[in-house]
This record gives structure tokens, sequence and C-alpha cells, in this order.
């Protein structure tokens, strides 16, 4: 379907409304695309889940078993965090950025109408996807269908998606001050080890020194 590039969340928003209840796979390009729609999507109250490849293995079968057990019906994953994994039972994929690989495009809908069941796939094109877009159609050989959804109706949830996206913004940006507190105390506590190890081994070396001269 063909939107524009500001209104894409609200987009989500209202194709996951339409979903409702049905298990869905929602393929990104990046791990902090990943983080942040999940982020907003909870903060809408949908129950989703994140897999990408800045998760620790822990993290990542955390994930996976959230939505295989049905705890979690919105699974939001970067390719190369969901290449390879058997995740059965989805009813819908949809493609919030459009793979600039074909190959990844065919990989991405073919994890939805597994074992004859039946499936849907949509992908959202922007004025930047064009070329993207038409490169997929020519590599399966057939035009893609428009889905039929009016601007209007979307629009309507703008406010409340727009005060979503505000929290999760402000989220990510909590989560990325603990993470580099966390890690400058991580440096600080080996900068210790390190001095100590240095100050050993270089009082060592300058007594070498002396003793030459």
């Amino acid at each position: 379907m063909f939107i524009p590039a500001k209104y894409k969340d609200c987009y989500l928003a209202f194709i996951l409304n339409e979903f409702s209840g049905k298990t869905i796979i929602i393929f990104v390009s990046t791990c902090s695309t990943a983080q942040r729609l999940t982020l907003m999507l909870r903060n809408l109250g949908f129950k989703a889940v994140c897999l990408h490849g800045q998760m620790t293995q822990e993290k990542r079968l955390g994930a996976l078993n959230k939505f295989r057990e049905g705890s979690r019906n919105i699974l939001i994953a970067t390719d190369v965090a969901s290449r390879g994994l058997d995740i059965p039972n989805v009813d819908f994929v949809l493609n919030f950025d459009i793979p600039s690989n074909g190959k990844d495009y065919i990989h991405r809908v073919g994890r939805t109408a597994r074992a004859g069941r039946s499936g849907h796939a949509i992908s959202f094109v922007t004025q930047y996807d064009v070329e993207n877009y038409q490169r997929i159609e020519k590599l399966i050989g057939k035009k893609l269908e428009e889905y039929p959804c009016e601007e209007k109706m979307v629009l309507v949830l703008l406010e409340r998606v727009s005060e979503a996206q505000r929290i999760a913004n402000q989220q990510m940006k909590e989560e990325g001050k603990k993470e580099k507190k966390d890690k400058a105390k991580d440096i600080g506590d080996n900068d210790d080890e390190v001095m100590e190890s240095f100050g050993k081994g270089g009082k060592k070396g300058f007594r070498g020194k002396k003793g030459r001269r």
C-alpha cells in the first residue's frame, strides 16, 4: 500500500486494529526501529515484542517463546535476527520497511500461509521506496495488489499515535542513558584493573631500565 512516510506509524496502528487478534510479524530494517515500534505499540495497548541483532541470545529466545506461546501476538523483527527461525502459525506479515533485496521479500512473506493455512502480507511503500517496490514486482513477476485504505480513517488515530511516539522516544532516551551509565561503570572498573596491572608491571619495567644504566 502506498503511504506518506510521515504517517507510517499511524498506518501501522490502523492496520493492526484491522487485524486485531491475529498473529503478526512486522519486518523492519534496523534494530532501533524494532525497539521504537515495540515501545510505541505497547503504549497503544498492543501486545508486541521485538527480535533484533543487538539483543542477547537469552532475550531473543525469551521474546520468541512469548510469541510462540501466544502471550504476545505481534513480533517486530529484523531480517538477520529472524532468519532460520521456525515461527509457525503466522496469520499476517507486514513489511513496515520494504526490503531492498527481493529475496528478503520472498523470505518474509513466506512466513505466512504455511501448511495450507490462509495468510496475508502487506508492504508499506512510501515515496522513498518506489524503486525497491518495482524491483520486487519484477522479481516475482506480478503486480502486488493494493490494500484499500482511506487516509482520513487512518488519521483519526494521529493524536493517540503521536503521544505514543513521544513516550516511546522518551523511553528509548532513558534506556540509552542507562546503558551508557552501565557501560561507563564497566569501563571504570576495567580501568582500575588495568591501572593496577600497569602499575605493577610499570615499576618492574622502570627498575629494569635503571639497573642497566
